[in-house]
Parts: structure tokens; sequence; C-alpha cells
């Protein structure tokens, strides 16, 4: 196992006190290792069970999909032949099919023939096109198909068009959602093997800092970072584990360590890792493990600690509650889905105009909190919130998403393009 040393020496243009966001995210990866690996993590669930979860093993389509040629309209099947699809075509009905009917006629259909038939009812034998009722007039005589421009084929779904019997359905990494899981569903299977939830340890360390149901007191705040993780942690798919506030004491943030790092797959902690905090946590990071700790070039969340204590990756967050969610949303959530066994997922995004100038120097990726709607003329345009202090948690809740300005962006003018990360699913 490399260490840390030798991770960073390998950057180009390392400074620990000035670290790209992109090489954060590359070494965050790099400390996991994927629990997809090891088939001792495996769970059997119930699909019921199973959204969010991640597949740990292919799943083989055990029949095709759909398992019969069928109608994609209401209306009647026939056989196109020479038509030219234009000119009106007389057609005598000699049958009707609904779904789930085994479409058994007593013949071929022959052209000139047609069967009335049902959205998703299979084809008769010898039909090759639909023509959707709203294109015909039906009388005692039969069925007048006005043309439309049909052609040969339309409105039919294909045997297997979808899924193929012995074919991949799913693949091992693909994260459960909602599509997904109704697609299993359509094969008929019950239940999937995925990978067991990580289990991630989190404390909040400081002795300003109160749990709830605490008695305030002068110069001290409660901690919402606590909450913050919690919640971040279930919607990202881990099951974590609450280890409380831990205070600026050496042993009891030893102690903490240890029993986070025994009993979890991946250790967060926040605060302690600024320059003229408490050095505790620092020293007892450096004590335990294989630690780096940088000035990360971006804003907010500028200190950051990330390596490995007793063997378990470990992430010291800044103790401000936006810049928690910043890195957690940058670096962890990466970490995170690489432990999981699935693809590191870009957060959705877009380019959109912003409404006003925006402060900017070079040299740092600044995640700045936004407003994001559509003017009168139906243009996407963003509007930074006023205060983007790192301890502004109302500024998060009334964002829709982040302003990403990238390391080299200079000032934004008003009307210029930039990149917004949209938050609405992750927050």
């Amino acid at each position: 196992m490399k260490s840390l040393a030798d991770i960073t020496a390998a950057l180009a243009g390392y400074d620990p006190q000035s670290v790209h966001v992109d090489d954060v995210v590359n070494i965050a990866c790099s400390l996991v290792t994927s629990l997809r690996h090891d088939p001792t993590q495996f769970e059997t669930r119930s699909i019921g069970d199973a959204t969010g979860r991640v597949l740990a093993l292919d799943v083989i389509s055990p029949i095709s999909v759909p398992p019969n040629d069928n109608s994609a309209m209401d209306g009647y099947a026939f056989v196109f032949g020479d038509w030219d699809g234009h000119t009106p075509l007389r057609l005598h009905v000699v049958g009707r099919v609904l779904a789930g009917d085994a479409a058994q006629l007593p013949q071929p259909l022959q052209a000139g023939q047609c069967v009335h038939i049902m959205t998703g009812a299979p084809m008769p034998v010898g039909a090759d096109t639909v023509v959707p009722s709203e294109l015909t007039t039906r009388d005692e005589a039969g069925v007048l198909v006005k043309g439309g421009g049909l052609r040969a084929g339309d409105n039919r779904r294909l045997l297997g068009e979808d899924l193929r019997a012995g074919g991949v359905a799913l693949a091992a990494g693909q994260v459960l959602h909602s599509a997904a899981v109704g697609l299993l569903a359509s094969l008929g299977i019950a239940t999937v093997t995925v990978v067991r939830r990580p289990r991630v340890a989190y404390f909040s360390t400081g002795s300003e800092i109160l749990s709830l149901g605490e008695t305030p007191r002068q110069g001290a705040v409660y901690d919402s970072n606590r909450w913050v993780m919690l919640s971040l942690l279930r919607s990202w798919g881990a099951e974590p584990i609450d280890m409380g506030v831990v205070p600026d004491d050496p042993q009891q943030l030893e102690a903490a360590f240890q029993r986070a790092a025994a009993q979890a797959d991946l250790v967060i902690s926040s605060g302690g890792v600024s320059v003229g905090e408490a050095d505790h946590t620092k020293a007892m990071m450096r004590q335990l493990g294989d630690v780096v700790f940088w000035r990360v070039a971006m804003r907010p969340g500028r200190p950051m600690a990330v390596g490995r204590v007793a063997g378990c990756p470990v992430f010291g967050l800044p103790g401000n509650p936006v810049a928690v969610m910043v890195t957690f949303l940058a670096f962890v959530r990466p970490a995170l889905q690489t432990l999981m066994g699935t693809a590191v997922s870009r957060i959705p995004q877009s380019q959109v105009r912003s409404v006003a100038a925006i402060r900017k120097r070079p040299g740092r990726t600044e995640y700045q909190r936004g407003f994001c709607r559509i003017d009168a003329n139906g243009v996407a345009c963003v509007e930074v919130l006023p205060n983007q202090g790192s301890g502004v948690l109302s500024g998060m809740v009334q964002a829709n998403c982040l302003v990403v300005l990238d390391h080299a962006q200079d000032a934004v003018a008003a009307g210029d393009l930039v990149t917004v990360w949209w938050l609405d699913r992750f927050i």
C-alpha cells in the first residue's frame, strides 16, 4: 500500500498549502478499496428493499423483453406488402387480439386482411405493421386506412428489442434507482445480490460544540455538522455510525479515532484541522496514522486532512457547516461511490447566465451558493446569494445550485456563462 507521501510526491506541482481540487478527488478515491471486490461483502435483498443499493453481480435476463412481437398502439395489425403508405387502403377485419391473448388465429394474415389489436397484444402471424385507430375509419365492410405516411414495421415492438434472454440486463456496479428496480420486476426477478452499505463513522470535534438537548452556554454552538453529515451519508447510500461530539482532549480524540477505525470502512471528522485551532486533532491523526494536512485551493473548505488511521481511510473536514457540505460533495462523495463499487458520477450541472458580476481571482476553485431561475425571455440565469460566509447554513437552504468557478477562472461579468451544480436531489 502506497504511503500518502509517495502518492503526493507523484503529483505535478504538489504544494500542501495550495492543493488543486482535482488532485484531492483522485487521492480520495485512491484511498478506498471497492467492497464489490470482496464477495463476503455481498447481501441478498428483495427488490422492494434494494433502492439505492449497488449491484454486486451482473443480472442475467431469464426472458426476452418483450417476450414476443407486439403492438405499440391500439389499432389494426396488417401485412404492409407493397402498399405505398399514403394511398387509402381497404382492409377486411378477421379477428381481435387483446393484451395477454395468445394471438392464435386460424391461419397467417394475408394481404388485404387485418386484426383489431390493442397496445401490448401479440402480433398475429404474418402481420408486420400496426396502423393507429385514429388513422382509420371502420364500417360494416371493414377498415379504411387513410394513409398518413406509414412505413412497413411501424408501431410494432420486436421480440427481445429491449432485452434478450441470456443477456446482461443490469451490470455489476449499477445503482438500483427506480427504473432499474422496475426493469428487474419486468423480468420476474424478486431478489438481487447487492454490495452491503458502507459503514461510515462520523464525529464532530471541539469543546465549544453542544449536542441537542444540552443547555446553551456562552461561546458554545449547537452541532449542525453532525446532522448535516448523517443526512448526507444516508442519502448517498451509506450506513452512518454516529459517534457524537468529541471535545478537544487528546485522550478522548485518540479513543474516538481508534473506535471509529475499528468498526467503519471510512471515518469522517469535522473541525480541528485549521491553522490556529487547537492542535490535538492534527497531532492525534499524525500519531495514529498516515495523514496529510492541506490547504486546498478552494472556497469554502480550505483546510482539510486526508489519509489513513489504523489502516482505515479518514477525512478531516473543516469546521464550518457550509464547508462541510461542499467538501463532502466534492471529495467524500466520489470516495464513497468508489467504496460502494459504482462509477463516480458527476453532480448534474449546466451552463447558465450570471445575472450580475461575480468577484473571483484565479488560483482557487469557488463554490458559491446561488439560485437559478428562468427569466422572462425563457433563458436560465443564476444569481449568487448575498452572504457567502461558510457558516451561513441558511444559504444552503435557500440555494438550488452551487455556482462553480474553476481554478483558473477570473472575475465573471454580468451575462457570462457559468457552471452550476444542481443541489435539489442532494441536500
